[in-house]
């Protein structure tokens, strides 16, 4: 290389790199010597290693950098030493499952979609990071799609006598049209111990009333209005209607069964899941003069169906009968938005209304935003509302209310007014829970909140009631939680696996050719991790624990069909350098999940080291992935210094840690399964390092993007030289 002139001083920016300053020479004559030449005056350190050309120059294989999507697209200095010095880039997060898939299980590309647009324009290839891990996932969807279902109870008091329909005898109800049959059959209802109504359409079924099972005359108060509800399921896709006798103008009335907006018929579709049928009648609706009614489960439409109606849940309810209770807040059931609740501390947006979809039962919730965690401020967040009446002195009562929040979460109730009463934290999850509380009135309060700020996330909060005794309000039967089978959760986790890595490999097939498709999969004693380890981060979901030991093979067949046949899948781990017999269980796994008919096609190493790093065992490590005949990648390489700001010695030996980690991979991994080095992070600027790594100096740029000592001995290693005895202290020609 060629230089017109040598700059004697360094420019201020580029003296900046403290660690080098010793090693700065100065101009002068040494007078043993004689007079000092340029040819014979040696380089400073700094200025040696400002004339290195751009890292990727001195690489035969992919030179790649781990980095941050946001930081490269706002920070030019940043996005400038990254499109010079690498050839391939791998977001840190940001194509994770965590990042890119919201609470309904879709995936957002439009940040990823800009940052690959951006690279690309740079001449910069992107290396997908990563498909399926136990860390940086949305466990909070994927613990919601599997966690138990919450039936709501009815809307008050049934009117109906169940007794005949549990024990069997169906006293009173009509089996007019019993097709194969109409029984009751235990524990074959919503829950394991609950029983159920099987009803079973003829091979010549084809009308609605050709099955049919009729309900007792119900009273009717007049000017009331009633609510008829159940659950059904069947075991292949069926049909079904509800009909009156007699009492209605119409008695085969149509309706939007189970949605809003949607179309109205006269009859319901049933799957193999349960779902609520639900139909109300207004006084309007009955006849002048009736007094009872009676409706008819008509299930006759197609042959050869099998219909089950858990027979906890088939209800009349009186919508306007007298409750037993009094509420002393007002609008507790959210059905017509959030009146009479007020936000007494939190952010403008803390507090608005939900949804009907988003609500326990009925029109809607209340729902409240809780931007941070305030560790001993659960005043932070706090929703309000007033007694409708004083409470009595020495009297008890009991708040109710459900409550389910995007994450783990917690809450707490308190009161308002004279001296406060506490609640104790009460955790929430994704599923809808019941909490009571239940206090001794002093007389004073006025009101209570909903103490929300411990613990950041998004909650929903619904039937909520404050009765006078010791029993709790919100309708006359409780909910029923259902959990779900092994079987069932693995089959909902494994159809969203499916679904996320075909629709990543499909939207990136054109745009991103290599993939960290299984991340992480061993324990530091090379035994596979099977989800008990016990880690309780909110972005902690173990795939293995549903899927089993396969997961991967699955993850890799999965990457392959919808992917190119070209691209390289890789699997990758840590510690392989010091824990060799995690390395030798790894290369086991790979073979195993090779054995069931996947194609793997190399091997990450993250390689996050420190100077006490055992040098023998990072050869040992390498000789070992180099007989596995697959392509090694260095996937993740920082090496730490265990402070922000290092000696020049400790600067020093970092240069020579990186120089013999890259000397080493050089020399043991054969050229044909190189497929290249990640170097992870950029600089020591601590907006790399808020989460990875604080406090520290692990990097090639040193906190203001100037190049560390670092840099040369990362070019000497890809180079196989010291690349500055080619340098000349002399004064070039032009």
């Amino acid at each position: 290389m060629k230089y017109k002139y040598i700059i004697p001083i360094i420019a201020s920016s580029l003296m900046i790199l403290s660690s080098c300053d010793d090693n700065l020479m100065e101009w002068g004559k040494d007078p043993e010597h004689g007079e000092v030449t340029g040819a014979e005056l040696p380089l400073a350190l700094v200025e040696k290693i400002s004339r290195y050309e751009p890292l990727k120059n001195y690489s035969d294989f992919t030179l790649g950098n781990g980095i941050g999507i946001s930081l490269y697209m706002s920070d030019a200095a940043y996005r400038k030493i990254v499109n010079e010095n690498f050839d391939e880039v791998t977001p840190g997060y940001e194509m994770k499952h965590g990042a890119m898939v919201n609470s309904k299980g879709e995936i957002n590309f439009t940040t990823v979609d800009a940052f690959i647009a951006a690279t690309k324009s740079a001449g910069l290839t992107v290396f997908g990071h990563t498909l399926v891990w136990h860390s940086n996932q949305n466990a909070s969807y994927l613990n919601g799609i599997i966690a138990p279902t919450v039936i709501p109870g009815s809307s008050g008091t049934n009117v109906l006598d169940l007794t005949p329909i549990k024990s069997g005898t169906f006293t009173g109800w009509a089996r007019n049209n019993p097709g194969k049959g109409i029984t009751t059959v235990a524990n074959a209802g919503l829950t394991s111990t609950s029983s159920a109504i099987q009803l079973e359409s003829s091979a010549s079924s084809s009308a609605a009333y050709n099955l049919q099972l009729t309900s007792p005359n119900v009273p009717i108060v007049d000017g009331h209005n009633y609510e008829i509800s159940f659950y059904i399921k069947s075991d292949v896709a069926g049909k079904g209607r509800i009909s009156f006798n007699g009492s209605l103008a119409n008695q085969y009335p149509y309706k939007d069964w189970f949605s809003t907006g949607g179309t109205w018929t006269e009859a319901f579709e049933t799957t193999s899941s349960w779902q609520q049928v639900k139909i109300k009648l207004a006084p309007g609706d009955f006849k002048s003069g009736s007094t009872s009614f009676q409706f008819n489960l008509d299930l006759g439409y197609l042959p050869n169906v099998t219909y089950l109606i858990d027979a906890n849940t088939l209800a009349v309810v009186d919508l306007d009968a007298a409750t037993a209770v009094t509420n002393l807040v007002t609008n507790g059931n959210f059905n017509s938005g959030i009146t009479g609740w007020a936000k007494y501390n939190g952010a403008t947006d803390a507090l608005s209304a939900a949804s009907a979809s988003e609500a326990y039962e009925g029109n809607g919730a209340m729902k409240v935003i809780n931007a941070t965690d305030n560790s001993g401020g659960e005043w932070k967040t706090q929703i309000h509302a007033d007694f409708t009446s004083t409470l009595t002195v020495g009297k008890n009562y009991t708040i109710s209310y459900m409550i389910r929040s995007e994450a783990p979460g917690s809450v707490r109730c308190s009161t308002t007014g004279g001296s406060a009463q506490y609640q104790g934290n009460q955790t929430t999850s994704t599923t809808w829970k019941l909490i009571e509380w239940k206090i001794t009135a002093a007389g004073t309060e006025t009101g209570f909140n909903f103490d929300l700020g411990l613990l950041a996330g998004t909650y929903y909060i619904d039937n909520v009631t404050v009765t006078d005794g010791s029993s709790a309000g919100g309708g006359a039967t409780a909910p029923v939680t259902i959990e779900k089978t092994d079987a069932e959760k693995t089959k909902i986790i494994g159809d969203a696996m499916t679904d996320w890595i075909s629709k990543m490999m499909t939207h990136y097939k054109t745009s991103v050719f290599a993939w960290d498709v299984v991340n992480e999969p061993m324990k530091e004693d090379g035994t596979l991790r099977n989800g008990t380890e016990g880690d309780t981060a909110a972005d902690y979901f173990s795939w293995i624990k549903y899927l089993g030991k396969d997961y991967a093979v699955t993850a890799f067949k999965l990457a392959r069909q919808y992917g190119n046949e070209t691209d390289k899948l890789f699997i990758n781990d840590y510690n392989l350098e010091s824990r060799l017999d995690k390395c030798d269980g790894l290369i086991e796994y790979v073979k195993y999940i090779e054995g069931k008919g996947a194609r793997i096609d190399g091997i990450g190493t993250q390689m996050h080291i420190d100077l006490n790093t055992d040098k023998d065992k990072i050869a040992q490590m390498f000789q070992k992935l180099a007989a596995t005949g697959k392509l090694i990648k260095i996937s993740e390489l920082d090496i730490r210094l265990g402070t922000a700001t290092p000696t020049v010695a400790q600067q020093a030996s970092q240069s020579e840690m990186y120089q013999y980690v890259i000397d080493m991979y050089k020399k043991y991994i054969p050229a044909g399964q190189q497929y290249g080095i990640t170097i992870w992070g950029v600089s020591d600027n601590s907006k790399e390092h808020e989460y990875w790594l604080p406090n520290e100096s692990p990097n090639l740029w040193d906190a203001n993007y100037v190049r560390k000592h670092a840099y040369k001995g990362t070019a000497d290693g890809l180079a196989g030289k010291d690349v500055s005895l080619g340098f000349s202290g002399e004064l070039q020609k032009p």
